[in-house]
């Protein structure tokens, strides 16, 4: 099986590269973004390439729950994990929230169910 390449944006650098971290140990690849328009870029270039989409509510210049509207223009069946420390209650089919702060195991956790519906 193809290891999952999964999409993380996240503003704050310390915890975007401690997930990144934390995920390629559980077996996952992992991109990293500070900001949703690079990550969208990414995305735009080959939408096939990531299995699923987490994100930071709170973004500079476009928020996750636009991210992930824009996401889905291109890659329509991408899962996405919405985290924040407000709650939040997700728009979109397919789509988990995870109040930070979290465990990574939690995180883990709804990576697979995202990945298994």
């Amino acid at each position: 099986m193809d290891t999952p390449r999964l999409l993380l944006v996240d503003d704050e650098p310390a915890l975007g590269d401690l997930l990144k971290r934390f995920l390629e140990r559980q077996g996952y690849a992992v991109d990293t973004f500070r900001d949703a328009e690079t990550a969208l870029a990414a995305l735009v270039r080959d939408p096939a390439l990531y299995a699923l989409l987490i994100t930071d509510l709170t973004l500079p210049g476009m928020n996750g729950e636009d991210l992930v509207t824009k996401v889905r223009e291109q890659a329509p069946d991408l899962p996405a994990i919405i985290a924040s420390g407000y709650p939040h209650e997700p728009q979109a089919e397919r789509v988990a929230f995870v109040q930070k702060p979290f465990l990574p195991k939690m995180l883990c956790e709804e990576i697979e169910r995202l990945l298994k519906d």
